[in-house]
């Protein structure tokens, strides 16, 4: 394995550490949002914002190093497992534009409650988490599916 490639590869797995796991610190901060007053609901949603961002610069650098890893190796596009990884990667990047941003500018706009909000919000992210997941094991374990 020459030495580009294991950059690739090393900087494929950070990006998909960065896609995932921000999330996993969401989780316990949601029922601390439901106690939270205004302010302090604002200084939570800021964190969401900033996690969302993050998440979508790792998955640019996801979805890069991808395409050079199989481009640089013997996987064919058509393999089974690039094929469900890409098709689960498209519906998370639409599922990721829709269940955070829009939700949060829903509450500026108090078209929807701060309960509300929160159910959201923490629906999307284990809805979120178990998209990457699926992509993850889409990756690691590369299962023959035809």
């Amino acid at each position: 394995m020459n030495t580009i490639y294991q950059v690739i590869l090393f900087l494929h797995i950070f990006s998909a550490i960065l896609s995932i796991g921000p999330f996993f610190v969401l989780v316990p901060m949601i029922p601390t949002m439901r106690a939270a007053d205004h302010r302090g609901l604002l200084a939570y949603l800021s964190l969401f914002k900033l996690t969302v961002r993050l998440v979508k610069h790792a998955g640019h650098v996801l979805v890069t190093t991808g395409v050079l890893l199989i481009w640089k190796s013997a996987w064919s596009w058509s393999t089974s497992w690039v094929v469900m990884t890409i098709a689960v990667m498209i519906s998370s990047v639409f599922f990721l534009a829709r269940a955070f941003s829009p939700v949060i500018c829903k509450f500026h706009a108090q078209k929807i409650s701060q309960d509300q909000l929160i159910s959201k919000l923490h629906r999307s992210v284990w809805i979120y988490i178990g998209l990457l997941m699926i992509m993850l094991w889409f990756m690691v374990a590369k299962p023959v599916l035809w």
